[in-house]
């Protein structure tokens, strides 16, 4: 039997999806959008479905169907869901994408009888091309049909279904944020420090990526405290507090961030090396005169 799938909110993640579950050999059915360009646009791009502006009965003829909206959208949609279908949500597999929240917010349809779940590929979607999904890891929770239909399809894109547990969805989100979206913001922070004293924007990328890789690479092959490099490291707190200041005077942003981050860095880096024995760093400071010194201030 041939699986079918409909996608309501084919954006970024919504056409990335459909066009690898296409290629994996699922059939493609309804794909809703707010209006009929978009969605005709959609259609286009995962190269089959066939295109609709709003919810309609023509998803209900889908196994699975799949939301890919804005969070801050699955629950209306799954109320209008509810609505559209009722009872004959019976026996049927919805899922949507968010990485943030649980399927909870699919209660509604769960209500008529639907199993629903949530399935969040741990994997950045720029919307221009398609990532490869192999083995990327699908964040998993919800009731048991739901998740055996993600199950499947993780394994149909080449990657591997993780389980988690509904309430540890906000934490696992907010580590994939920080792996992913606030180093991009690290990054084009010290880009733009560079640009400041009249560094082109190219010549900043090029004197500063190759860096950042190569602390990745490390980070990879080695471990954390072997990679980890900077003043913090070598327990240089009087640079760290003179960097503190220079940059509160550029951006107070900038300082508080470079301050957090050297808190942050305190806390998970230097406590867990008490004698310094397994990378070289210092022994380990008085907690309060470490913080102290890293900020520059009591």
């Amino acid at each position: 039997m041939t699986e079918t799938l409909s996608i309501i909110g084919a954006g970024r993640v919504g056409r990335a999806l459909g066009r690898r579950m296409r290629e994996s050999g699922w059939k493609i059915g309804a794909v809703v959008t707010r209006n009929e360009s978009s969605a005709r646009r959609a259609v286009r791009f995962i190269g089959a479905g066939s295109a609709h502006a709003g919810l309609s009965r023509r998803i209900l003829a889908s196994t699975c169907i799949l939301v890919t909206t804005p969070d801050g959208a699955i629950e209306e949609v799954a109320k209008e869901l509810a609505r559209i279908g009722g009872e004959e949500l019976q026996g049927q597999v919805v899922l949507h994408t968010s990485g943030a929240m649980d399927s909870g917010v699919l209660n509604a349809i769960r209500s008529c009888g639907a199993a629903v779940g949530s399935m969040h590929p741990l994997q950045t979607f720029s919307g221009v091309t398609i990532p490869s999904l192999e083995g990327k890891i699908f964040a998993i929770e919800g009731d048991p049909m739901a998740v055996r239909t993600a199950r499947k399809i993780a394994r149909a894109l080449g990657a591997t279904p993780s389980p988690i547990e509904a309430r540890n969805k906000l934490l696992y989100h907010a580590a994939g944020a920080l792996a992913a979206g606030h180093i991009l913001v690290v990054m084009e922070a010290a880009i733009q420090l560079f640009m400041s004293f009249g560094t082109k924007r190219s010549e900043a990328v090029r004197a500063l990526l190759p860096m950042t890789k190569q602390v990745l690479q490390n980070y990879e092959r080695l471990g954390p405290r072997a990679a980890w490099t900077g003043p913090l490291s070598r327990g240089d707190h009087e640079v760290i507090a003179k960097h503190v200041r220079v940059l509160q005077e550029y951006s107070i942003e900038y300082g508080s961030a470079y301050d957090a981050l050297n808190r942050l860095a305190e806390r998970i880096l230097v406590r867990g090396a008490a004698d310094g024995s397994s990378s070289g760093m210092p022994a380990k400071q008085n907690n309060k005169e470490k913080i102290q010194s890293i900020g520059g201030k009591g």
